[in-house]
């Protein structure tokens, strides 16, 4: 019997945040009515319960037994007081092997009693908060009925009951409604209540242990404890089953142990037996030859009596629920199955209980097909592979799919169950098996990856056949053809695999398992350099190819690390460990290629791929490893005679200073030797030119890179700003150089500097100090600006000088030109985006949008539409000044005369790149409002400068643009039309607005355009309707929905009525976002505050 926990115990429960699991149980012997439990009161209860504690206390302190000694250690230990099992357990470990002792002690003197104890516990371990009841079962008559598990609801008391029999007695147990949705200690959460399990697990394999030489074959109490966690892992109530069915396989396991020792003994009683028996029959014992005999016997009939008892277990609870609807069940069913393989294979190891195994692969929780791949490597690991024979054909290819498992944990350790089966078995994946597991050296997941890697260099890599040296070679060639071999296996997985050709992700697979192979640059370098000895394994050229990509992912991989795009969520955090072997291993291959890296660039400087490879690997040195003595190397040197040879040095020195920083080296200094060469006494040859702005703007971009990084002082600063300044000062000198080749490269590299230096205001950090300020000065601007109208809106130049080339290279030389051109533009366009030059600097721009659409049209209404995110009002300024400047233009070289000049663009052309601005409005019209209002208000105002209404008879100079703006009136919401109307009026006036003379027609074309308000109305209907009074028949009958508008019906009160009513049809559109709000007013509708 269990009592209550006492309110110290409860108290201490509550600060560890444990959900207090008590029960109430109560016993009483019964000779005949089975029912009279049921009638006692709750104070009887209460007194019997009372009373087996004092007489289990009694018999603790009489017999130094029970609790006894656990209780003493664990006041030792300066905890509370402990009364039950459960709150034992509960406590910890420390005095698990005391409480076992102590209850067998009690199970001694009363087994009854302390058994009733030990049945508590179980039900109290399930988290059960009710009552358990015993009667003793005397009659044997009703051994079938009373066996069957009766579970239901007493509609009297409201609570639910379990009555079963666990031999010699007639259990009930019962709970309140609410525990099937309450918590139970094995699924509480918790570091306490996950120490709580493995406790209990270690508590039923402790007692089994202890028990195993003394009561555990008395017939009562494993055969009562069977029967309890049957009957209760058998329940409906999910506590009573997860619970009684964990105990029950940890029993079972503990029995498999005592088996186990059972046959040790048998063993061991039986070499004695044989050793006895063959002594002389002078010498022989008979009495010990029977008594050894008699032992063997015994041992015998315990071992098996304990394998009855797991087969009850296993039948019982098993094979019930091991296809249990809770996936922890079957977890631990499989988990424990695999177990008693691995321990027991003589009884549990064969195919009758692996099918279990092989059916729950096919579970749809991973953590139950997780289980069973986990045991399935034990078992091929403990090389009793010969009996699964028949399971590993059976279920090869469940296992080989598990590969693909969505759960990325079962899928790495299916991929370890084959590496194990590989290893054990050798036949029995085949070669097509091999190459589609290997294949997973490529997947996205990269443990899963790696794990395929280890495969992959268990198999092939590490083949004792590769490793077998030539007779007489010495440790460096056997080293040497090592190398060679594995290389080539790898070159033959690689080549034959026709999916991926990612060398890169190869290496990343192989890095943990296979690094000493790739971090062998030694090895690796001396297989592409010439070899005397061994001319005849020399490598093809595309065996060198693979070598060269193999040797950039290595060090890439080294230097780098594992994070690769594609494989993981982010970059990874590495320790102090690894970011010292990362330092090691980049010192290594930069002492190593630093070296040999010139022998290997010349030897492949024929071929472009090997070279571009080769030269990749520089940007992973460490520079700072590399001493003074390198640094002055004669390639660095600028007493050179040979001009190429100093070229090619200064173009080595930029491919490597793009990817790693070479300030250290003074290169900035050597290029600024160079342009004041060329700008003081010119003659430098084009290419040094080219190389040494190259080498400067490469310079400035790392300065800019790590400027700021920590606290920056003034000076600094400043002399950051001269440095910049100065670079600019000399990029502008050469925009006028001779050579095109040299003015594009210094404008691209301004470009460059500018925006880094742009981009760098932007992200600073104001704890760094004092920022970098540079602005490019007007002149700078002006030349900019003069650059890319004269090298870039330039018509193609034919070569007409020579007949011999063809038309083929022709078209070739114009792609490549339209190529450099439209760079040129993109670079001066990045620069009016990233607002390092004012918006107004696009005007130019604007203004070859049609005449050269087909070629940079792209481009420039890209830079339209981000000038317009920028600021609308703004861009619009620009749009109008783009106008205006070529209409003015036009207008200058009609007044002189010139109508047929190349330079000007016609009225067409300029009225159709205002058709063309207007489109690139989109159809949001509310969003565009004040820009386009802002466009008509500016053409407006430009029309009518100067212009009088009353003394004026002829129209003004500039009317015709008129027509140019009523482009942008087919963009214009109705209430805004009539607004901008009624801003014409205050300009023209009603009688110049009436008027019908030829020299006012683009008035009354805008104006058209203006009032062409109705659907299905044009410009041209209203004029046709406002130059003849009575409109012909065909006009009619063509426009019937035409209106006449009067211009003098249009006073004030219409207009605002129609801006009423414009409101409300807004209204309906944009919801209450504006309601109680007159549009015009609001900041998104100032339209009104414009005119």
């Amino acid at each position: 019997m269990i009592a209550e926990p006492t309110l110290l115990s409860r108290s201490v429960q509550k600060e560890n945040s444990v959900v207090d699991v008590s029960s109430c149980a109560s016993v009483h012997h019964v000779s005949s009515e089975r029912n009279e439990n049921r009638q006692k009161t709750v104070r009887g209860k209460r007194k019997a319960r009372e009373c087996s504690e004092n007489a289990k206390r009694k018999h603790s302190k009489s017999s130094n037994g029970s609790l006894g000694r656990a209780e003493n250690e664990q006041l030792k230990n300066g905890d509370v007081e402990a009364v039950t099992l459960f709150e034992v357990v509960s406590m910890g470990r420390n005095a698990m092997q005391a409480v076992v002792d102590d209850w067998i002690d009690a199970y001694t003197g009363d087994r009854d009693s302390a058994l009733l104890d030990l049945i508590s516990f179980f039900i109290q371990c399930s988290g059960c908060k009710g009552m358990v009841t015993a009667e003793m079962f005397q009659s044997k008559k009703g051994t079938d009925v009373m066996s069957k598990m009766v579970e239901d609801l007493d509609e009297d008391t409201g609570l639910q009951y379990k009555k079963f029999l666990a031999f010699p007695w007639i259990l009930t147990v019962t709970w309140p409604l609410d525990m099937d949705s309450g918590e139970y200690p094995l699924i509480m959460s918790g570091l306490y209540w996950k120490r709580f399990r493995s406790h209990f697990c270690e508590f039923v394999s402790v007692l089994v242990a202890q028990c195993q030489n003394c009561v555990i074959f008395d017939g009562y109490l494993l055969n009562t404890l069977i029967s309890l966690l049957t009957e209760l892992s058998d329940s409906r109530v999910r506590a009573f089953r997860h619970t009684c069915t964990l105990a029950a396989v940890k029993l079972l396991s503990a029995l498999v142990n005592v088996a186990l020792n059972l046959s040790v003994s048998v063993d061991n009683s039986q070499r004695l037996y044989e050793v006895e028996l063959a002594k002389m029959a002078s010498k022989r014992a008979s009495p010990r030859l029977d008594r050894i005999q008699r032992k063997i016997s015994e041992l015998q009939d315990r071992k098996c009596e304990i394998e009855n008892m797991m087969d009850a277990i296993f039948k019982g609870v098993f094979l019930k629920r091991y296809r249990d609807v809770i996936p922890e069940i079957r977890a631990i069913c499989m988990e424990e199955l695999t177990v008693w393989m691995k321990l027991y294979s003589s009884v549990f190891l064969n195919d009758s209980y692996l099918k279990y195994v092989g059916w729950m692969m096919h579970d749809k929780q991973p953590d139950v097909r997780l289980k069973c791949v986990l045991g399935l490597q034990a078992l091929y690991q403990d090389q009793s592979s010969s009996k699964m024979d028949l399971f590993t054909i059976r279920f090869k290819e469940r296992m080989i799919s598990m590969t693909l498992d969505k759960d990325h944990e079962v899928a790495i350790q299916a991929m370890r169950l084959l590496m194990v089966i590989s290893q054990s078995c050798e036949d029995v994946l085949s070669p097509d098996d091999h190459k589609n597991v290997f294949q997973f050296v490529y997947c996205s997941h990269r443990p899963l990856a790696t794990t395929a890697g280890e495969f992959l260099y268990n198999r092939l890599l590490s083949n004792h056949e590769l490793s077998k040296p030539r007779d007489g070679a010495s440790d460096q060639e056997r080293h040497r053809e090592l190398v060679l071999a594995r290389v080539r296996a790898l070159i033959h997985f690689h080549t034959e695999n026709e999916l991926h050709q990612h060398v890169l992700y190869l290496v990343d697979s192989l890095w943990d398992s296979a690094g000493a192979l790739l971090k062998d640059w030694t090895g690796l370098t001396s297989l592409l350099l010439p070899h005397t000895s061994c001319q005849e394994q020399a490598l093809s050229s595309a065996e060198e190819a693979f070598v060269i990509e193999l040797i950039l992912a290595s060090v890439r991989q080294a230097a780098e690390g594992p994070p690769l795009s594609g494989r993981g969520a982010g970059k990874k955090v590495i320790n102090t460990k690894e970011k010292k072997l990362q330092i090691d291993d980049c010192t290594k291959l930069t002492e190593h290629f630093i070296k040999v890296l010139p022998e290997l660039l010349s030897k492949y400087s024929e071929d472009a791929e090997k070279l571009a490879s080769l030269l990749k690997i520089p940007q992973y040195f460490q520079t700072d490893t590399c001493d003074h003595e390198n640094s002055q190397d004669g390639c660095f040197t600028a007493n050179e005679d040979s001009t190429l040879e100093f070229l090619s040095t200064l173009k080595k020195l930029n491919a490597f200073n793009v990817a790693q920083d070479l300030s250290k080296w003074s290169l900035y200094e050597l290029g600024t030797r160079l342009l004041d060469v060329e700008i003081k006494h010119s003659g430098l040859p084009m290419e040094v030119t080219i190389e040494a702005l190259r080498c400067m703007c490469s310079c400035i971009l790392w300065k800019l890179n790590t400027f700021g990084e920590g606290l920056t002082s003034r000076e600094s600063a400043l002399q950051q700003r001269s440095q910049l300044r100065a670079f600019c000062e000399k990029c502008h000198r050469c925009l006028s150089h001779a050579e095109q080749l040299v003015r594009e490269q210094a404008f691209m590299c301004l470009s460059d500097v500018l925006i880094a230096h742009n981009y760098q205001l932007q992200m600073w950090d104001s704890s760094a100090g004092t920022p970098l300020l540079y602005t490019p000065d007007p002149k700078l601007q002006k030349a900019l600006l003069s650059f890319v109208v004269e090298h870039v809106f330039t018509s193609p130049e034919q070569d007409t000088h020579s007949s011999k080339v063809s038309e083929s290279e022709c078209g070739d030389g114009r792609l490549e030109d339209l190529h450099r051109r439209r760079n040129l533009l993109a670079a001066y366009c990045k620069l009016i985006v990233h607002s390092v030059l004012e918006m107004s600097m696009a005007t130019e721009l604007f203004k070859q949008y049609v005449k050269f659409y087909n070629d940079f049209g792209d481009i420039i209404k890209e830079t339209l539409n981000r000038t317009r995110q920028m600021d609308k009002m703004e861009s619009a300024r620009t749009l109008v000044q783009c106008l205006q400047q070529l209409y003015l233009r036009l207008k200058q070289e009609q007044d002189r005369g010139n109508t047929c000049s190349s330079r000007v663009q016609t009225y067409s052309s300029i009225k159709e790149l205002a058709r063309r601005f207007s489109l690139t409005f989109g159809w949001d019209q509310i969003k565009s409002r004040e820009s386009l209002a802002m466009i008509h208000r500016d053409g407006i105002e430009f029309v009518f400068k100067g212009f009088v209404q009353q003394s004026e008879k002829h129209s003004p100079p500039y009317i015709s643009y008129l027509t140019i703006l009523s482009e942008f009136s087919s963009k214009l919401l109705k209430p805004d039309k009539k607004t901008i109307y009624s801003y014409l009026q205050k300009f023209a006036g009603e009688q110049v607005i009436n008027n019908r003379e030829e020299s006012w027609m683009p008035l009354i074309y805008y104006r058209a355009s203006l009032m062409g308000t109705a659907e299905g109305e044009d410009a041209i209907s209203f004029i046709s309707s406002d130059t003849n009074k009575q409109p012909s028949l065909s006009n009619r009958s063509r426009s019937p929905s035409v209106r006449q508008v009067n211009s003098e019906g249009m006073n004030s009160q219409q207009i605002t009525s129609e801006v009423q009513v414009f409101n409300n049809a807004i209204y309906k559109r944009v919801g209450d976002k504006y309601h109680g709000q007159e549009l015009f007013q609001h900041q998104d509708f100032r339209l009104t505050l414009i005119f």
